[in-house]
């Protein structure tokens, strides 16, 4: 079964988990597709199991609050930020329920947080106008960047390159092994007056970067020359919070939540919106990604959704 418009608008929620009494603040698929995991403001983080659509088990992380949580490369272990005490960021084995190490260094909240595609290097970025480059192998900062504003960041897919947009209106490429030596390439984007970026994410086939905001926009550029190739609108975003949008596996499409529950997805060929799906979503939907290997999406507001394609009898 291939994705194509048909089988995006037959997609329909298969399953609503409740396992969380507040707002769920991220979400990552494991890179096999079988397990996601999410972290709430509830202070828990939930393992999903895919391909029984249930829940496999519940963590706590009351001490510091859990956000932007991200698989490494095992299954076992999982990068956290903290809502609270500090702004360390947290290596936990799921095995045990036990840190292994603590990367500290950022003295603001943290807002972006993306793992390596390919090997143990991270990097984070926080309001304190830094981003910071970690190997999971050492608690010591790798590299450092000063912005003049908030970052985002994303790897692209063969994680050679990774990509930082400062302050809402450019985006700079750096090359992982030469880094320190500033960015081999700048994209000037028109500055988002009435919005922050929010999000960044290259597409799963390296050509396209998504570019995610606070506000009812969200922006596709060319990878290779930061021409803008489509801004996507139509979904609602009245509250500034931080919608997330991902492409699908096939990089063909993009979906996005709304603050009115619904989530909708848009062509990156064409640019123009393919469906708008009704969800149960009684808040906002924070959360949006396609399964990276089975014809499988998750969204989540309080509620965890799993959608699957309606196949007609």
């Amino acid at each position: 079964m291939k994705l194509n418009d048909t089988v995006i608008r037959k997609f329909r929620v298969a399953k609503v988990f409740k396992e969380n009494s507040d707002k769920i603040n991220s979400i990552d698929f494991y890179a096999n597709g079988e397990t996601l995991i999410s972290s709430s403001d509830d202070e828990s983080i939930v393992i999903y199991d895919c391909q029984n659509g249930t829940p496999k088990r519940t963590l706590n992380s009351k001490k510091y609050g859990v956000d932007l949580i991200r698989y490494t490369h095992t299954v076992t272990t999982v990068l956290h930020c903290s809502t609270k005490v500090d702004d360390t960021i947290r290596y936990l084995s799921l095995h045990d329920n036990k840190y292994i190490r603590y990367f500290s260094g950022h003295t603001k909240k943290v807002v972006t947080l993306c793992m390596s595609p390919i090997d143990d290097k991270f990097l984070s970025g926080s309001l304190d106008k830094t981003i910071r480059l970690w190997d999971l192998r050492s608690q010591n900062c790798q590299g450092l960047m000063h912005l003049l504003g908030r970052p985002v960041a994303a790897f692209d897919p063969e994680g050679l390159i990774f990509a930082a947009g400062i302050n809402s209106e450019s985006v700079k490429l750096y090359d992982l092994r030469s880094f320190d030596k500033g960015p081999f390439t700048t994209f000037k984007l028109n500055q988002d007056k009435d919005c922050d970026w929010t999000g960044m994410k290259f597409s799963p086939d390296g050509k396209l970067i998504l570019i995610s905001t606070n506000a009812q926009v969200i922006r596709l550029i060319d990878a290779f020359h930061g021409s803008p190739l489509h801004t996507f609108t139509g979904h609602t975003n009245n509250k500034g919070i931080p919608l997330e949008a991902s492409f699908s596996p096939d990089s063909k499409f993009v979906f996005s939540g709304s603050t009115d529950g619904k989530i909708y997805c848009w062509s990156t060929e064409t640019g123009s919106k393919v469906a708008m799906l009704s969800a149960d979503h009684p808040g906002p939907v924070q959360c949006v990604q396609f399964n990276p290997k089975y014809m499988m999406l998750a969204t989540a507001c309080t509620n965890m959704a799993f959608w699957l394609p309606y196949v007609d009898e």
